[in-house]
């Protein structure tokens, strides 16, 4: 077969797979929010959110990234009466954006994952949605998430720790925000006043105390003490609770005791 021939077969190949195929897919964008329990956007300030879109019957992965920009309008989110229809985000609000070339509806799950700043407390949140091709999901606040717990961070004892004596007694300390970073203090937008902060000891494995911590005095900020009676691994568990709607965060250091 001549060369001229053999080119058009294969452009003529090309049309078919493409009105069979290619050309049927129409961009579709979707933009996708993730925003803390009780609180604003997690955006560039704490690494963002990362996203996962994916094809929820084969698990194709579609696209992915991270949620970027503000954590967003404090006075709209929060303080100000919620209407129907209305979004909570404004202009410059931490969201993750992509296009997917769809040439039929497609079961879409999408999965957020994060702080990535603060990846001790961060937790994992999914949905899954029929997404028709041409048919943006945009509006209003687009695919949003709502992603539970705080941000704890223990602070001291650093680890790893290895003390000598007993018996002594060992500082706690914690930062405990809103996982957009949000900041805690007494009376404040987000009232340390309501929170459960406490630590849960165990000495080589087994449970022997639950001591409280209390606001520090510095924004975020929660102390308190551990009795070491004797030596051995000491794991400790720290966890903030807001008994008004049940949100949780956990951190854990691990230290030492020697005779």
């Amino acid at each position: 077969m001549k060369k001229g021939t053999l080119l058009k077969v294969f452009g003529f190949m090309m049309a078919i797979f493409c009105l069979a195929e290619t050309c049927w897919a129409e961009p579709t964008n979707i933009t996708v929010r993730v925003i803390s329990k009780d609180a604003k956007f997690i955006g560039s300030s704490m690494g963002g959110a990362l996203i996962l879109l994916r094809d929820a019957q084969t698990g194709e992965l579609l696209a992915r990234g991270k949620t970027q920009g503000s954590t967003g309008d404090v006075n709209r989110i929060i303080k100000e009466d919620h209407k129907r229809g209305l979004p909570l985000s404004s202009e410059g609000s931490a969201k993750f954006s992509a296009t997917l070339d769809l040439n039929e509806p497609r079961l879409i799950e999408v999965s957020a994952f994060g702080p990535m700043a603060q990846l001790q407390s961060a937790n994992r949140v999914s949905a899954t949605q029929w997404v028709v091709p041409g048919k943006h999901l945009t509006g209003g606040d687009g695919w949003l998430l709502e992603m539970p717990g705080f941000v704890v961070d223990v602070l001291e004892p650093p680890a790893p720790l290895k003390l000598k004596g007993t018996p002594q007694m060992v500082k706690l300390k914690a930062n405990v925000r809103m996982m957009c970073g949000c900041p805690i203090k007494p009376d404040g937008l987000w009232d340390a006043n309501r929170l459960e902060v406490k630590a849960l000891v165990k000495r080589n494995g087994k449970p022997i105390e639950t001591e409280s911590l209390s606001f520090a005095g510095a924004t975020s900020q929660f102390s308190g003490t551990v009795k070491v009676k004797e030596p051995g691994i000491y794991d400790v568990m720290v966890y903030a609770y807001d008994p008004n709607n049940g949100n949780t965060g956990v951190d854990s250091v691990t230290f030492m005791v020697s005779k």
